[in-house]
């Protein structure tokens, strides 16, 4: 393997630990999670739509997201290990049979629909990444929890040595005012 396409792998694979793009096709709806910058400020901004087209492949491959955003078209591409993409949540599977769906380009309304696949794979995709996202959102519910009673049992434990400070002030108050 040459160098570059050793990189390639390398930033590939720090990329997929960072977070997990789940399996999806042309005709799925997806909701992209994009990192948008304005100014100083970054968000994160979801962009739904159809996928168009996959192209590519290894460290350069991409998808198109195509939406009707106030009755205008409105398609982008993003690549898949842009560390913009903060992540894809599968909306609903299509039933397509073409790989580029660029025909939907000249339809508008039913004609441009897409019929969802209800597949077994399909519902195994779906009770997967479904399985996979609660067991995320619990992770982070439990660090959550966990960060929360750290940070109770530090407060608790500063407030002791502080009460006990106080108390330690006011008996050297009483032993030199007895004295």
């Amino acid at each position: 393997m040459d160098i570059l396409r050793q990189l390639e792998a390398e930033q590939a694979a720090k990329i997929e630990a960072k977070r997990k793009l789940p399996e999806f096709q042309p005709g799925d709806t997806v909701r992209v999670q994009v990192r948008v910058t304005e100014g100083t400020r970054t968000r994160v901004q979801a962009y739904e739509g159809v996928v168009i087209a996959r192209a590519g492949a290894g460290f350069q491959e991409n998808f198109t997201v195509r939406k009707i955003s106030y009755g205008e078209g409105v398609e982008r591409v993003f690549p898949v290990f842009s560390p913009m993409v903060e992540g894809v949540e599968i909306v609903r599977r299509g039933k397509v049979r073409r790989a580029k769906l660029y025909y939907l380009r000249d339809r508008r309304g039913k004609s441009a629909r897409i019929s969802e696949n209800t597949g077994v794979r399909a519902r195994k995709l779906n009770d997967e990444e479904r399985d996979a996202l609660n067991a995320e959102k619990a992770r982070i519910e439990a660090e959550k929890v966990a960060a929360a009673q750290a940070l109770a049992a530090e407060k608790a434990a500063q407030e002791a040595a502080e009460k006990k400070a106080a108390d330690e002030a006011a008996k050297a108050e009483e032993a030199a005012a007895a004295e």
